[in-house]
């Protein structure tokens, strides 16, 4: 199988009954356990308790959580105090909000002082449909991996959300979750390992090295995914082997810092990236991508994400297309990759 056993990936995978799950469930299992396990954990909402899923916890640690109100700047600017006093707050709001319209308190409050906040942005990508552009959070990992101190996280699937949220009360530092509304396949499962700042590979082709286009490289090519789309990558990915290509598939769930040394390795065994991702091009995930090769191993590299365009209302699945984010489109992103090997 080309599945990496060492991730211990759901067993389902390319299965038509694999679970869906949104994202903010794992959030919310995850900061309920936080909290369990570090009575210093506290949750600050701005008036989106239950579409955040922060209501488990405020139902079971009620004086440890404070509802501010639509107020994020005051948000983040209470948690930076919290913080100060040797509290572990978690801030939660809609991306555009929350880093979007709180970003200068962010900056101000959180990272100069590096006290660790941990800022939670829901509704990241087009997939939150029918709100539109105004509630499509696209800049924020740009907005965000930006910050000197800050981590950025953006997890694939519920699982990987609880063990961000778990990992990041015990980091000591300011950190970023980006997290999407919509149910989104299970790829991995509680046995699956996680580690802020580590890349996992887990697909890997079992043709490796019998039809590779460059003679320095083991694979055709390497696909890096963050967030929601990775599971339309890893079909993709499947398509590619049955055609006779021989492919990696990277989950980059840590954005910030970079796994600098498993990226530029990926590429070495690769020779050609697709880059995919639900968030503008421009700053986000892929362009961290290029900077790191571009300084230690260069190779051609496709982008699939959002084209300097806002969002618009319609179904997730319309938007993803309409986009150029789906399987079709990161299928010919392939083929150019792949292309330009020669």
């Amino acid at each position: 199988m080309p599945i990496n056993p060492d991730q211990k990936l759901n067993h389902k995978l390319f299965d038509k009954t694999i679970e869906q799950v949104t994202m903010r469930q794992g959030f919310g299992d995850g900061l309920v356990l936080a909290g369990t396990a570090d009575k210093n954990v506290v949750a600050l909402c701005a008036d989106l308790t239950e579409s955040v899923f922060m209501k488990a916890f405020k139902d079971k640690y009620d004086d440890r959580f404070i509802e501010v109100g639509v107020a994020e700047q005051n948000l983040v600017t209470v948690a930076s105090g919290m913080a100060a006093m040797g509290k572990i707050p978690f801030v939660g709001s809609y991306a555009v909000f929350n880093p979007g319209r709180n970003w200068e308190q962010i900056r101000t409050t959180i990272c100069i002082n590096d006290v660790p906040v941990k800022v939670i942005g829901f509704h990241t990508g087009v997939s939150v449909g029918p709100d539109g552009a105004s509630h499509q959070a696209l800049e924020d990992i740009a907005l965000m991996r930006a910050l000197p101190n800050m981590i950025v996280i953006s997890p694939c699937d519920s699982f990987e959300a609880q063990k961000a949220v778990i990992a990041a009360a015990k980091n000591g530092k300011p950190t970023y979750i980006r997290l999407s509304r919509d149910k989104t396949p299970v790829i991995t499962s509680e046995h699956t390992p996680f580690e802020i700042g580590k890349a996992a590979i887990i697909f890997k082709s079992e043709i490796v090295g019998k039809n590779s286009q460059l003679k320095n490289s083991k694979y055709d090519l390497g696909i890096i995914a963050t967030g929601s789309l990775l599971y339309r990558a890893l079909s993709v990915a499947k398509r590619l082997e049955n055609e006779g290509k021989s492919v990696m598939v990277m989950n980059l769930a840590t954005i910030k810092p970079l796994d600098e040394h498993a990226v530029t390795r990926f590429a070495q065994e690769t020779g050609a990236i697709v880059t995919v991702e639900e968030h503008q091009i421009a700053g986000g995930m892929g362009s961290a991508i290029a900077e790191c090769l571009a300084k230690n191993h260069p190779v051609p590299i496709e982008f699939i994400g959002v084209k300097d365009q806002f969002g618009q209302t319609g179904t997730a699945s319309e938007l993803i297309e309409h986009y150029e984010m789906g399987e079709s489109h990161i299928y010919a992103a392939a083929q150019r990759a792949m292309l330009r090997k020669k």
